[in-house]
């Protein structure tokens, strides 16, 4: 369009004499240049305006006003996800088994200017849930967002090695505990005309790990937990996803990522060659609790480093 006007205005401006043509051309010039700056002016106050995709970011203060209970969260890939809700402004309630590692994450997390409680819970236990549940409408008003991380794996071998102690107790806290804290939250989410929850799956819920059989069960569960939650809860504006980290740099999974051989074997399979930093699951976390992903629900995110992941 702009091409057809400049030679309809050339065609307009031709006369035959030299004269003329001179004068045509230095009207032309100044035509073209006024408009060059009318253009600029209208695509930079369009920018202003609606920021290009590469430029675009979460806003640092999204979650301002929401309360966010993280379980598990004084180490590894809990802490990543407590610090990045608490920079997007969120409340976080961290929570672990032994008061020292709460109050080590709660220290850290103030240093960082971030709003945040901290107290033991066992998920595993009823009244530590409970407990966690209360003492966070006590203290923080209410709820928003549950993120639940515990797990657990106490055993390493062969899967029909395994016996029905360890079963129960991966079973308990990986699964079983990730149900019963939502059932506890979703009436304080509803009652603020909302809210998220996320569970932390892995990737072994999708190519189950060698010796590790029972845990990998566990985090198949949880994708189908969020996909029988999600529609559930969406009629009371309550979004929920899962998170599927790969091998992730953090204490929990040390016994894969210090054992050469078995990364050398992994970091085939990947397209990003390199272990994963709790940071960068915390980030996905963030995002699926945010208004920019508002209309995401029942999904699982695979933060893997490019492993191909199906059921």
């Amino acid at each position: 369009m702009f091409t057809r006007k400049l030679l309809n205005k050339a065609t307009l401006l031709d006369v035959p004499s030299t004269k003329s043509r001179v004068s045509s051309f230095v009207q032309l010039n100044a035509w073209f240049c006024m408009n060059c700056k009318v253009m600029l002016s209208s695509v930079f106050r369009c920018l202003r305006t609606y920021p290009v995709a590469g430029q675009r970011s979460m806003s640092q203060s999204s979650l301002v006003g929401k309360v966010a209970i993280v379980t598990a969260s004084t180490d590894g890939i809990g802490l990543a996800a407590a610090q990045a809700l608490g920079k997007r402004g969120a409340h976080v309630v961290v929570s672990s088994r032994r008061q020292p590692n709460v109050d080590k994450a709660v220290a850290l997390l103030q240093s960082q200017s971030i709003r945040v409680t901290g107290t033991t819970c066992n998920v595993g236990n009823g009244e530590d849930r409970e407990k966690l549940v209360q003492m966070t409408l006590d203290q923080c008003g209410g709820i928003d967002i549950l993120v639940s991380n515990a797990a657990v794996n106490p055993f390493l071998g062969n899967i029909m090695d395994s016996t029905e102690d360890v079963w129960d107790k991966i079973l308990s806290i990986n699964v079983k505990s990730a149900f019963l804290m939502t059932k506890l939250v979703v009436p304080h989410m509803e009652k603020r005309g909302g809210g998220n929850v996320v569970f932390v799956s892995s990737v072994a819920g999708y190519q189950p790990m060698q010796a590790l059989g029972p845990y990998s069960v566990s985090k198949t569960a949880l994708l189908g937990l969020t996909r029988a939650l999600a529609p559930e809860l969406a009629h009371s504006n309550i979004r929920v996803n899962c998170v599927a980290p790969g091998i992730i740099k953090t204490r929990f999974s040390s016994v894969l990522w210090r054992n050469e051989e078995i990364i050398d074997e992994f970091k085939k399979q990947l397209s990003i060659k390199r272990i994963g930093e709790p940071e960068e699951i915390g980030g996905v976390i963030a995002f699926l609790c945010s208004e920019e992903a508002s209309y995401i629900t029942g999904e699982t995110i695979t933060v893997t480093g490019g492993i191909g992941c199906r059921l």
